[in-house]
C-alpha cells in the first residue's frame, strides 16, 4: 500500500481522505500492526485506481492467514509467547545529535557485560538526558526483537502532576495487549503480571523523568534479558544501592561539544564563517544543549542575520538577567527563553505563556485555540512560529508538547504577565473545549441517549464537528489522557457544572474501551461537583454512572448501592424517566452477576416506566433486554413474542442502533432454538444495520455470534473468515473483547 500510494504522490492523509477512513488506520497498515476489514480493503483499492491483476494481488495481501493450530501451553520456565503486535514505543529519534560519544561508549560497556542492566542517566535540566536515551535506544533496536516500552513519568512537570506507577504499569501492560478489565487494580498484582509477560524476552524499557526510586521499580523486570534505561534529574541512590543500577551522569558540553551541536544545527560552514560570534553563543549558553537547540533555532529561521548580531542580542538579554543569577545553569536558559520569548510576534508570545497553564501530557490544535481564544488559522500559525522556535515539538500531525523547563518557564510568564482574569478565562475556555467536543463525541457514539444541557461554550471556545462515530471514537482516544486532567482541573477550579458535564460524556467511551478504572475515577470527581454544587438531578446522573463503573470492574457490593442511591434520588425527583434508566443499569448488573430472574424483573420495571412517560425509544430497548433475558432463561417464546415487539417499535420511531440490538437478540432465540437458517438472516440484518449507523462494536459483537451458528452448521471456514473480522473491529477499537475473539478464533479447528 505504501509503494503504491507513493508512486501516487498521496500523503497518508489524502489516502485516508479518498478512501474514506482514519488517517490512523493508514499509519496502522502501512507499519503493520493491523490487518484491514475486507470493506476497507475495497475502499483503498478504489481509492488507489487498482484494477485487474494489480487488484487481486494487492487484496490477496490483505487476507488474513489461517489460524495456526493451538500450541500446548508453556511450562512456567519457558519463553512466554509473544504478543500479536509488538510494542515500539520511541519517541523520535533525535535530530541532529552530536556529541556525547564518551556517555554512548560507557553505555555500551555497560550493556555488554550486564545480564539486565538497569542504566540510570542523570543530571541537570536540559542537559539532553532524554535525547540520550532516545538516541541510544534507537541504535539498539534491532537487539531487542521483542519491542520497546517508552514513558514519561513527568517527575518535574511544573504542575506536580508526575505519572503513578500504577498507571505506569497500565500503559505498559495495555500495550502488551492485555485486555483492559484483565489489567489488576493493586499496583503489586498489576507489577507482577507485568513481569510474568515479560519473562523470557528481550525488550528495552525506557523510563523517562523518574523522580523517586518507588516510582521505577514496579517497572523493572524480574528476569534476564530486557534492558532498562532511567533518566533522572537525580541521582536516585536508592535505586543505585538496591537494584544495582549503573549511574552514568551527564555532564554540560565543552567547548568542542558545543560547536559540534550548533554546527549542526546552523550549518559548519555558518559557524566557521563567523566562529568567534558562534563562541559567544555557546559561551552565552553555559554548554546547556537545550538552551544550545533553541538558540541555534532562532539562527535556522532567520539565515540571513549574522550571528553576531544573535550574539549580541543574547548578550544584552543575559546582562538584563543578572539580577536573577542563582549560579545555576537553568539561569542560563532562562536568559535564552527571554530571548526567544522577544523575538515572537506578541500574540505568538502570549499564547506561549498560556500554554504552560494546560496540564495534559500534549495537546491539540483545537484547543491551543481555545486557550488563546483564537481561530483554528491563527493557533496553526502561531504553534508553526513556536515550532519553528524550537519552544514546542510537534510529535504527530497537529499534537503539541514540549519539555518540562519550558513549560515552566511558560507557566512562570503567565503569571507574571497575564492577569488572573486572562488565566482563569483560558482555562475555562478549554475546559470548555475539551466538554463540548466530548458532548459531541458522546452523542456520536450514543446518539440514542438523553441529552444533557450543557454549560454554555461562549466566546472562543473552538468545538471540533466531528463527523462521525469513527472520528468520534479517534478523538477521545487521543485526547484520553488530557481528558483525565481536564475532569479533575474542571474541579479544583470550581467550574463544577464542567467537571460533571465532562464525565457524564466520557461514560461511552470508556465503556465501550474497557477504560472502567477511569470510569470510576471521573464519575467520584463528578460525584463530588455536583454535591458542591447541590445539583440533584447530577448527583443522581454521577450516582447511576458511578454504579454502572464499578459494576463493569465487577465490584457488584459497591454498585449496589450507587444504583439504589440513584433510584432514590430519581424517585424524589418525580423523575420516572431517570428511573427506568436506572432499573435499567440494575438489570444489567443482575445479568453479569448471572441472576436471570431479577434481571427480567428490573428490565419489565423499566420497560413499563419508559412506556407510561411516552418514551418509545427506551421501551424499545428495554423491552429487546426482557427478550435477551427470556432467552438466557430459555424461555423462548416469551423472548421471540417479546423482541418482535420491540421491532416494531424500533421501525415505528426508525430507531435503527435499536434495531440492530434486537435482530442481533433475534439471531440468539432462532440459535438456542436451532433454527440456524433464520439466525444467520437475523445476524446479516443487524449487521447491515451496524454498518448503516456506524457502531463498530455492535458489528464486532454480532460477527462473533454469527461465527457460532456457523459452526453449529459446520461452516469452519465461514466461521474462520467471520471472526477474522470481528478481531479485526476490535483490535482496531483496542477493545478488551479482543482477546476472547482471538481465543475462540485460536481454538478453531
Amino acid at each position: 500500500m505504501r509503494e503504491r500510494r507513493q508512486r501516487l504522490g498521496l500523503s497518508q492523509e489524502d489516502l485516508a481522505a479518498k478512501a474514506s477512513v482514519d488517517p490512523k488506520t493508514i499509519r496502522s497498515i502501512e507499519a503493520g500492526r493491523s490487518i484491514p476489514r475486507p470493506s476497507t480493503v475495497r475502499r483503498l483499492a478504489n481509492a488507489l485506481a487498482l484494477d485487474g491483476a494489480e487488484r487481486e494481488r494487492f487484496c490477496a495481501s490483505a487476507a488474513p492467514a489461517p489460524a495456526p493450530a493451538p500450541a500446548p501451553a508453556p511450562a512456567p520456565e519457558k519463553r512466554a509467547p509473544r504478543p500479536a503486535l509488538m510494542p515500539a514505543q520511541l519517541p523520535l529519534d533525535v535530530y541532529g545529535f552530536s556529541s556525547r560519544a564518551a556517555e554512548l561508549a560507557r553505555l555500551e560497556a555497560i550493556r555488554t557485560s550486564t545480564p539486565t542492566p538497569i542504566v540510570l542517566i542523570s543530571g541537570t535540566a536540559g542537559v539532553g538526558k532524554t535525547a540520550l536515551a532516545v538516541h541510544w535506544a534507537h541504535r539498539l533496536r534491532a537487539d531487542f526483537p521483542d519491542g520497546q516500552l517508552f514513558v514519561n513519568l513527568q517527575a518535574f512537570h511544573p504542575t506536580g502532576a508526575a505519572l503513578a506507577a500504577a498507571d505506569a504499569l497500565r500503559g505498559f501492560l495495555e500495550a502488551l495487549a492485555v485486555p483492559a478489565p484483565q489489567i489488576p487494580m493493586d499496583l503489586a498484582d498489576r507489577a507482577g503480571l507485568y513481569r510474568s509477560l515479560l519473562a523470557g524476552r528481550r525488550m528495552l524499557i525506557v523510563l523517562d523523568n523518574a523522580g523517586h526510586p518507588d516510582q521505577v521499580r514496579p517497572l523493572l523486570p524480574g528476569s534476564p534479558g530486557c534492558l532498562v534505561v532511567v533518566t533522572s534529574r537525580d541521582r536516585l541512590p536508592g535505586l543505585v544501592a538496591a537494584e544495582g543500577a549503573h549511574l552514568v551522569n551527564l555532564g554540560l558540553l565543552p567547548s568542542a561539544g558545543a560547536q559540534e551541536l550548533l554546527a549542526g544545527r546552523v550549518g559548519a560552514a555558518r559557524v566557521t564563517a563567523e566562529s568567534g560570534a558562534a563562541d559567544d553563543i555557546v559561551s552565552a549558553c553555559a554548554g546547556l544543549p537545550l538552551a544550545l537547540v533553541v538558540a541555534a533555532a532562532r539562527a535556522v529561521t532567520q539565515p540571513d542575520l549574522p550571528l553576531a548580531d544573535l550574539a549580541a542580542e543574547l548578550r544584552d538579554v543575559r546582562t538584563g538577567l543578572d539580577a536573577f543569577a542563582t549560579g545555576d545553569v537553568v539561569t542560563d536558559l532562562r536568559a535564552v527563553l527571554s530571548w526567544s520569548d522577544r523575538t515572537l510576534s506578541r500574540p505568538t508570545a502570549e499564547l506561549f505563556w498560556l500554554l504552560g497553564l494546560h496540564g495534559g501530557p500534549d495537546l491539540g490544535l483545537a484547543s491551543v485555540a481555545s486557550l488563546a481564544g483564537a481561530g483554528l488559522d491563527a493557533a496553526r500559525a502561531a504553534m508553526t512560529e513556536l515550532t519553528r522556535a524550537h519552544l514546542v515539538e510537534e510529535p504527530a500531525a497537529g499534537r503539541f508538547t514540549f519539555h518540562d523547563l519550558l513549560r515552566a518557564y511558560a507557566l512562570d510568564q503567565a503569571h507574571a504577565r497575564t492577569s488572573e482574569v486572562d488565566r482563569t478565562e483560558a482555562v475555562g475556555r478549554v475546559l470548555r473545549h475539551y466538554l463540548h467536543t466530548a458532548h459531541t463525541a458522546e452523542r456520536l457514539l450514543y446518539p440514542e441517549r438523553d441529552p444533557i444541557t450543557l454549560t454554555p461554550a461562549g466566546p472562543g471556545v473552538t468545538v471540533l464537528p466531528l463527523a462521525d462515530a469513527d472520528a468520534a471514537m479517534a478523538w477521545f482516544t487521543t485526547e484520553h489522557r488530557a481528558l483525565l486532567w481536564a475532569v479533575s482541573a474542571a474541579h479544583d477550579a470550581g467550574l463544577d457544572p464542567v467537571a460533571w458535564q465532562l464525565a457524564w460524556s466520557l461514560t461511552t467511551f470508556f465503556d465501550r474501551q474497557g477504560h472502567w478504572h477511569d470510569w470510576v475515577a471521573t464519575q467520584r470527581v463528578a460525584l463530588s461537583a455536583a454535591a458542591r454544587l447541590g445539583d440533584r438531578p447530577a448527583q443522581a446522573f454521577s450516582h447511576r454512572n458511578l454504579g454502572l463503573a464499578l459494576a463493569q470492574l465487577g465490584r457488584h457490593e459497591e454498585a449496589d448501592p450507587q444504583l439504589e442511591t440513584a433510584l432514590v434520588r430519581f424517585r424524589e425527583l418525580g423523575d420516572d424517566v431517570g428511573q427506568a434508566h436506572t432499573h435499567n443499569a440494575l438489570a444489567r448488573i443482575r445479568g453479569k452477576q448471572g441472576r436471570h430472574r431479577d434481571a427480567l424483573r428490573e428490565a419489565l420495571r423499566a420497560s413499563d416506566l419508559f412506556g407510561a412517560q411516552g418514551r418509545l425509544a427506551g421501551q424499545a430497548r428495554t423491552l429487546n433486554n426482557v427478550g435477551w433475558y427470556h432467552t438466557l432463561l430459555g424461555e423462548h417464546e416469551e423472548a421471540l413474542a417479546t423482541c418482535r415487539r420491540a421491532l416494531r417499535l424500533h421501525d415505528e420511531i426508525d430507531d435503527r442502533y435499536g434495531a440492530a440490538n434486537t435482530w442481533d437478540s433475534l439471531g440468539l432465540v432462532y440459535h438456542q432454538i436451532r433454527d440456524y437458517a433464520q439466525a444467520e438472516a437475523s445476524y446479516r440484518t443487524a449487521l447491515e444495520l451496524w454498518l448503516e449507523v456506524g457502531d463498530r462494536y455492535g458489528e464486532a459483537d454480532t460477527l462473533t455470534r454469527l461465527a457460532d451458528t456457523q459452526l453449529a452448521t459446520g461452516a469452519v471456514a465461514a466461521a474462520h473468515a467471520t471472526l477474522h473480522d470481528a478481531l479485526a473491529i476490535l483490535e482496531d477499537l483496542a477493545h478488551p473483547d479482543a482477546a476472547e475473539v482471538a481465543a475462540k478464533l485460536h481454538a478453531l479447528p
